[in-house]
């Protein structure tokens, strides 16, 4: 162990490189140990071989024994997939000894085997081309040592829906002091305004008032309404945020992470079917509305129209839920009809029509004009509408298709279906037409199977409209440094490998701020976005990676372009003027590097001279 440790100190290289097969993934189209000989032809290295698995513990062990039993201090794998397998190699790097930055991955399944399947010849020799990179890049390679930055035990959430409650509670009950900021007077998000939860009998204000309950009284939780995030700088471990409340001074706060929960708005479809011009059409959740307050009318046959406003119509994307929720309330109508007459049966009191101007309630009206920044001035209450008498009802859900996607909901629409609610298929080359005769309102469809057009009298239509991002996300992205996707929702990191994370250490997101999702799976991603920010909080520390930029203040001048163009808000100005580097923040872009004026930037572990003698082994000139 001695000698290995004067090795790795040793000005010269000892380079070993192992070739994984992949299965047949690499092997299948890659003469893998003709590459394998080649490599040990190149210059510094002393060992090479190749490996059926590379990952897998016996691939592992002989790095480990090759590091040991040759003296190596420099390693290269060449295989597959640097995002999940290059930690893994590092580590089993460290286990033997050897500084972790002296790893060199070469990828030669996704930039060689895969994209020249039918060119096995050519797909060998760019292998070896590859391979000649990697060995040009290691021999530059000198140790690194990582930043340990402090962490602050204290987390915020911002949204009082259910996933960020539910990421407050599962923070909270890890002993983790959370700060929860709502921007409403209270609690609950969206889900507050709905009827009923589907593949569930229990009402929505029933599932949802115990965790307000929870929320509120637990000793962990600084609860935070009618407020919203004013400011935020810092970094992970040490975001100092600013939270506005109205009539009071920003109050000032110090946290560690930062979870955005900030939910979704409903799609209002004007100019769509009818919607705001004839009376009885209406949302998905207003009628919710009118269902939990026992205020629809009398109906004898209604009419749900899928994608009001999604797929192509309005928005391009699908919002997933619409179809079981459209579902729910279908089965909730044959049901439970009966049981929301309330007073009107007993008064014999009814009315046919919810006026156009007023079918939505307070409650929702109120939420789109304080989510777009409107006051409540000179809008009018909404009219109580009372329930007719009982009677069978005719249901009708006109959809492109049914995503009812899950073993629960494909039996949701199945239950459906048995209790006679017809599914009516339409293309968006005849899309329903909805519109008022002799006082009645209609729905002209195209019959598919009969190939005719079709008139269907009904007492309401009932759009399924999508999940739509909040207005001022955009603000939101700038004060926290994160991005949107192009349908304005937030991006996470990545959408299977890192799905609560953003590509901004110390902030994570989830629920329907993200994109369209049901009360479960907010509820899901709450607690994983919990846990994913109680891990930096619990060990106290995160250690930042040592790749990252690195100022020469003998060049800097101080002009602040690589501040402008961080997407990390890595960077900053000293206390002389000079830009200075915030290891725990950087990502190691390289933008900065690439904009500097003076040259005075630049990347550990990826020089310009590693980068430039990878260039030249590309094109097979001397180094």
């Amino acid at each position: 162990m001695a000698e290995n440790k004067e090795a790795i100190q040793s000005d010269k290289p000892r380079i070993g490189v192992f070739v994984c097969h992949c299965g047949s993934n690499i092997g299948g189209f890659v003469d893998v140990p003709t590459v394998a000989e080649y490599a040990k032809t190149l210059p510094d290295v002393v060992y090479a071989n190749d490996n059926l698995y590379t990952c897998a513990e016996d691939g592992l062990s002989s790095i480990r024994e090759a590091i040991r039993k040759h003296n190596l201090n420099r390693v290269i794998v060449a295989s597959c997939t640097p995002r999940t397998h290059a930690p893994l190699f590092q580590a089993t790097c460290e286990s033997a000894g050897l500084n972790k930055y002296l790893f060199t991955f070469v990828n030669i399944r996704e930039h060689c085997s895969w994209v020249h399947m039918k060119e096995k010849d050519k797909a060998t020799v760019k292998a070896k081309d590859l391979i000649r990179m990697g060995v040009s890049r290691a021999r530059l390679l000198v140790p690194q040592e990582e930043v340990r930055v402090d962490v602050e035990s204290t987390a915020l959430v911002v949204g009082g829906g259910v996933s960020g409650m539910s990421a407050a509670l599962s923070m909270a009950d890890m002993g983790f002091p959370v700060h929860l900021v709502e921007r409403d007077g209270e609690l609950g998000g969206f889900v507050k305004l709905l009827n009923n939860l589907y593949v569930t009998d229990k009402g929505a204000e029933e599932t949802i008032v115990p965790l307000i309950k929870k929320v509120n009284e637990h000793k962990n939780i600084t609860v935070y309404t009618n407020s919203m995030l004013k400011s935020v700088e810092g970094f992970i471990g040490n975001y100092e945020v600013a939270i506005g409340h109205k009539g009071a001074e920003d109050k000032k706060i110090k946290v560690g992470t930062i979870i955005v929960a900030t939910g979704a708005l409903e799609y209002v479809p004007e100019g769509l079917y009818g919607y705001n011009q004839f009376p009885n059409v209406v949302t998905l959740t207003e009628f919710e509305i009118l269902c939990k307050k026992k205020t629809l009318p009398k109906l004898k046959s209604v009419a749900f129209v899928q994608c009001a406003g999604s797929r192509g119509q309005k928005l391009s994307y699908c919002s997933r839920i619409c179809c079981n929720v459209a579902i729910k309330n279908a089965i909730n109508i044959v049901d439970n009809y009966e049981n929301m007459l309330g007073l009107a049966e007993k008064q014999g009191t009814v009315v046919d029509k919810i006026p156009v101007e007023k079918k939505a309630t307070d409650e929702i009206l109120e939420r789109r004009r304080r989510r777009r920044g409107r006051g409540t001035e000179g809008e009018s209450d909404a009219e109580e509408v009372k329930l007719g008498p009982s009677e069978k009802i005719e249901v009708t859900v006109f959809n492109r298709d049914v995503m009812a996607y899950g073993v629960e909901h494909e039996l949701n629409y199945n239950k459906a279906r048995e209790k006679r609610v017809k599914f009516v298929r339409y293309t968006t080359e005849n899309l329903p037409k909805v519109f008022m005769e002799d006082n009645q309102l209609k729905v002209t469809y195209f019959h598919e199977t009969l190939k005719l057009e079709r008139t269907m009298p009904v007492d309401m239509v009932i759009l399924s409209t999508p999940l739509v991002a909040q207005p001022d996300a955009g603000d939101l992205s700038k004060l926290l440094k994160v991005p949107l996707g192009q349908e304005g929702f937030f991006l996470e990191a990545h959408v299977k490998l890192r799905p609560v994370d953003f590509a901004t250490d110390g902030i994570y997101v989830c629920g329907t701020c993200k994109g369209p999702a049901d009360i479960s799976e907010c509820a899901i991603q709450g607690a994983a976005a919990a846990s994913r920010a109680a891990i930096p909080m619990a060990k106290g520390y995160v250690q930042a990676e040592a790749l990252t930029s690195v100022v020469d203040e003998t060049k800097c001048t101080g002009c602040g372009t690589c501040i402008a163009v961080c997407p990390y808000g890595a960077l900053r100005k000293n206390d002389k003027g000079l830009v200075e580097a915030i290891a725990a923040a950087c990502k190691g872009c390289g933008a900065c590097g690439a904009t500097c004026p003076e040259g005075a930037i630049t990347m550990t572990n990826y020089t310009d001279a590693q980068l430039l003698a990878e260039a030249r082994a590309a094109l097979d000139e001397e180094v």
